[in-house]
């Protein structure tokens, strides 16, 4: 793993999830997902890049939130979109 300038501080407390069921576009729309990501600025709760509507990518785009990390039970991963680098 990389480390890069838009990862939170490690004593950053991660947010709550806005829509813990699932993507908050894809359940207001009716859409499905793949997977889910977790907005690590935010808490918003948006589908991969393997889905359809690409969500989580589409959040990044309009606010310029770079860091998610998956939402998946059991994986811990960090994802930066402006450095496109596992984090």
């Amino acid at each position: 793993m990389s480390t890069c300038e838009h990862v939170p501080e490690p004593s950053a407390a991660e947010p709550e999830p806005r829509t813990p069921q699932g993507c908050q576009e894809c359940l207001r729309e009716g859409s499905w997902w793949v997977h889910l990501r977790l907005c690590l600025t935010c808490g918003h709760v948006g589908c991969c890049d393997s889905s359809p509507q690409r969500h989580a990518f589409k959040h990044y785009q309009d606010t310029g939130h770079p860091v998610i990390r998956s939402f998946e039970p059991g994986e811990h991963w960090r994802w930066c979109f402006a450095d496109e680098l596992i984090v």
